[in-house]
C-alpha cells in the first residue's frame, strides 16, 4: 500500500478529490450500515438529510487527500493552500501565557489543521491513537511528525508531553469527537443525546489554565485549497476539577463541536458510531 500512497501523493490536488467523490458514493453503495449510522446521526442532529449529503462525497475525499497530505515534502509549506480565519482569538489566548488547546471534530481536512496550525503557532504537540495495522501505523508516525508538529500516542506517556508542552506555553492539539476507552470519558449530551465523551481536553484545561479554542479546517471544492478557522475560545470557570465542573466543561466542548458541525454539515463524518459504547481498554 506504501508505493499507492507515494505514487498519489505526487497527484494534483484536484484529481485527488475527484477520484475521492467517487470512491466515497461506491463505498455509501456498498455498505447498508454504513448507510444506517449515516442517517440516523444526521436525524439526531435535527438536519435534513440533504444539507448532509455532500458528505457521502466527502468521506471519500478525505482518504483521498491523505497520500499528499502525509507524505508532502517535511520542508513544503501547506500555507499556499490555506486561507485563516479567526486568528486574533489565537494571539489572545497564546497572550494569556497557559498554553492553547486546540481541539476539533472528524469534519472537513482535519489531518491539515494541525499542519497548518503547527506552521503558524508551533510547536504544537498532538496526541493521535495509532492504526491497528502495522504498516499503516508506522506510516501515520513517519507522516504525520512535522519540523513544528510533535504527534504523540494516546498513551500516559503522551498525556504528559501536553502538559509539558503547555506549561511552556505552547499549543496542543486533539480531536474530541471520538469515544475513548471506558473510564476515560463521561456520558456528555452531542446532539441531544448521551454520548460518551473524552475528558482530556477539558481536564488539561482545568489542571493547566490553558484556552480551549475549537478549530474547523474546510475542504474547498475542486482542490482549491482549505480554509482554517479558529472560533471563539471555551470558557473553563475555574480551576477545579470535581466531576461536576469536568461535565459542565465536556458539554461545552460538544456544544462547541456541534456548531462547526452546523456549520459545515456537508463535510461532518456522520458515519461514525458516536454513540456506541466505549471499548474495554486498559486505561
Amino acid at each position: 500500500m506504501l508505493w499507492l500512497f507515494r505514487f498519489l501523493s505526487v497527484w494534483p490536488l484536484a484529481v485527488l478529490h475527484a477520484l475521492g467523490g467517487v470512491l466515497g458514493w461506491l463505498v455509501w453503495a456498498a455498505s447498508p450500515r454504513y448507510r444506517a449510522q449515516f442517517r440516523a446521526n444526521v436525524a439526531q442532529a435535527g438536519l435534513p438529510f440533504e444539507l448532509a449529503r455532500p458528505a457521502i462525497a466527502e468521506a471519500g475525499r478525505f482518504v483521498a487527500e491523505l497520500p499528499k497530505l502525509w507524505l508532502r515534502p517535511q520542508r513544503e509549506s501547506c500555507l499556499d493552500k490555506v486561507r485563516f480565519e479567526g486568528q486574533a482569538h489565537a494571539s489572545q489566548a497564546f497572550a494569556e501565557g497557559k498554553g492553547v488547546i486546540f481541539f476539533g471534530p472528524h469534519c472537513g481536512s482535519f489531518e491539515l489543521g494541525p499542519q497548518a496550525l503547527a506552521e503558524l503557532y508551533g510547536p504544537i504537540t498532538a496526541i493521535y491513537r495509532p492504526a491497528r495495522k502495522s504498516w499503516l501505523a508506522s506510516l501515520e508516525q513517519a507522516s504525520r511528525q512535522r519540523p513544528q508538529l510533535t504527534v504523540v500516542p494516546a498513551s500516559l506517556s503522551g498525556i504528559r508531553l501536553m502538559h509539558k508542552a503547555l506549561k511552556a506555553n505552547q499549543a496542543v492539539a486533539l480531536l474530541t469527537d471520538q469515544v475513548p476507552p471506558e473510564g476515560l470519558g463521561l456520558w456528555a449530551p452531542f446532539f441531544g443525546k448521551p454520548a460518551y465523551t473524552m475528558t482530556l481536553a477539558a481536564r488539561l484545561a482545568l489542571q493547566s489554565g490553558a484556552v480551549l479554542l475549537p478549530v474547523s479546517a474546510e475542504r474547498l471544492p475542486r482542490g482549491r485549497g482549505y480554509v482554517v478557522k479558529i472560533w471563539p475560545p471555551v470558557v473553563a470557570e475555574d480551576a477545579r476539577a470535581s466531576k461536576a465542573d469536568l461535565l459542565t466543561l465536556v458539554t461545552r466542548i460538544n456544544q462547541a463541536i456541534e456548531a462547526i458541525v452546523l456549520s459545515q454539515p456537508g463535510q461532518y463524518l456522520w458515519g461514525y458510531g458516536r454513540y456506541k459504547s466505549p471499548r474495554k481498554d486498559a486505561a
